[in-house]
C-alpha cells in the first residue's frame, strides 16, 4: 500500500528490515544495550556485520522512548537509527514512549538530511505492545509528522507478516479518511 500525503510517500509493505535496499536509513527495534540480540536488532545487526554492534557500544544504554543514529556498515543503506520502545506493562507510559521513538528517528532522518526511512513496528514483538494499538501510535505519530519535513520524502513501514501488513493497511485507511 502506498498514499502520497503532502510531499511524502508513505508505504507499507511485507518485508525484511535488513533488507531495504532503497532507503537512506533503517530503524532498529533496539534493546537499552544497543546489542545484536532477537527479531529486528538481531536481523539489522546479522546484516550490518560486527562494526555495528562496536560502533554502538560507546552511546549504549539508551532509555525508551529514545533515539540514536550510527553508519549502516554492510546494510544496503547510509545509516540505522536505534529506537527503544517501551516494554508494554512495564515502562510507562508506553503510549506517549512509543510516540517518542518514532518522532525521534523522523528528527534524526530530518536533521542528517535524508530522504528515506524504513521503520519497522517497534515494540509490537517480543516487548509485547499490542499490534493494533502501536500500528494506531505509529501511523498517528508519523501522519502528524510528515507536515514539517523537508528531506525526508518517503517513509516505509516493513511488516514481518501478512497479518501485520493488514492491521497497518486498515488503520491507515481509517485514519486517512476521517
Amino acid at each position: 500500500m502506498q498514499k502520497r500525503i503532502d510531499c511524502v510517500d508513505l508505504q507499507l509493505i511485507q518485508g525484511d528490515i535488513a533488507n531495504q535496499e532503497d532507503m537512506s536509513c533503517v530503524v532498529n527495534a533496539a534493546n537499552a544495550q544497543l546489542l545484536p540480540g532477537g527479531g529486528v536488532a538481531g536481523a539489522i545487526h546479522r546484516a550490518a556485520g560486527p562494526e555495528l554492534a562496536r560502533t554502538c557500544q560507546p552511546l549504549a544504554p539508551i532509555k525508551p522512548g529514545e533515539a540514536v543514529i550510527t553508519e549502516a556498515f554492510n546494510l544496503p543503506n547510509d545509516h540505522v537509527i536505534h529506537c527503544l520502545g517501551p516494554v508494554y506493562g512495564v515502562d510507562k507510559p508506553e503510549e506517549e514512549l512509543l510516540i517518542s521513538c518514532y518522532k525521534k528517528a523522523i528528527e534524526l532522518a530530518e536533521k542528517q538530511g535524508l530522504e528515506s526511512i524504513a521503520f519497522p513496528a517497534i515494540s509490537t514483538g517480543a516487548f509485547g505492545y499490542p499490534l493494533a494499538e502501536g500500528a494506531e501510535v505509529a501511523l498517528r505519530t508519523v501522519l502528524d509528522k510528515i507536515p514539517d519535513l523537508k528531506n525526508v520524502q518517503k517513509i516505509r513501514f516493513v511488516l514481518f507478516s501478512e497479518r501485520d501488513l493488514k492491521i497497518f493497511q486498515e488503520i491507515l485507511s481509517r485514519l486517512i479518511n476521517e
